[in-house]
């Protein structure tokens, strides 16, 4: 018995391992792997659980590979699992980070290393950019005059001012719940 759930402890963390060393791409390059070992080959979870995980480690705080793997390891064998799967999740980008920050230097001072890296710093502007374009779309496209103030006010309140950004979110949160709770109490609508 004590050896079945030695092999089953040893299975979670080399699977999770693996996945997390040799898959790129974000959380959600994760699921498919996950679901190639757990669902089709050991059959230890269902494609509707997978789905469900996949849905709860996204809307949850923190990395989607780690969340997904903690819930995994959590329902193949309880808490031992969860800490298991995450151990093996997270230690591959560990090894791999300590690595590249010991030769920091080295990858710094070289001339290609850096222009790729300048280049990458401009893809993420640019995406970022396109996010906060759509985003501000979204915020448009309600016509809420306190959200449509919100965005510049809080760029200004950032950039200009150098407001903390914690600050300006509590700030911002508290101004929609006082508006979301006039606009409840004046129409009378329930939220439950």
């Amino acid at each position: 018995m004590k050896s079945n759930k030695l092999k089953l402890y040893f299975s979670l963390f080399k699977i999770m391992f693996s996945i997390s060393a040799f898959t790129f791409g974000g959380g959600y390059v994760v699921i498919p792997m996950i679901q190639k070992y757990f669902v089709n080959k050991l059959k230890l979870i269902n494609e509707q659980e997978l789905l469900d995980m996949a849905a709860i480690s996204q809307s949850t705080p923190g990395a989607i590979a780690v969340n997904i793997s903690v819930l995994v390891g959590y329902r193949i064998a309880g808490i031992i699992g969860a800490i298991i799967c995450c151990i093996g999740a997270v230690l591959p980008p560990l090894l791999i980070l300590s690595v590249i920050s010991s030769c920091y230097n080295i990858f710094r001072d070289n001339i290609i290393i850096s222009s790729i890296l300048k280049g990458m710093e401009a893809g993420v502007a640019a995406t970022i950019v396109d996010l906060l374009i759509d985003m501000s779309k979204g915020i448009l496209d309600e016509k809420n005059w306190l959200l449509t103030l919100i965005v510049p006010a809080s760029f200004f309140a950032s950039f200009f001012l150098n407001i903390n950004v914690i600050l300006i979110i509590i700030f911002c949160s508290f101004l929609c719940f006082i508006q979301t709770y006039l606009k409840t109490k004046k129409g009378g609508a329930r939220y439950d």
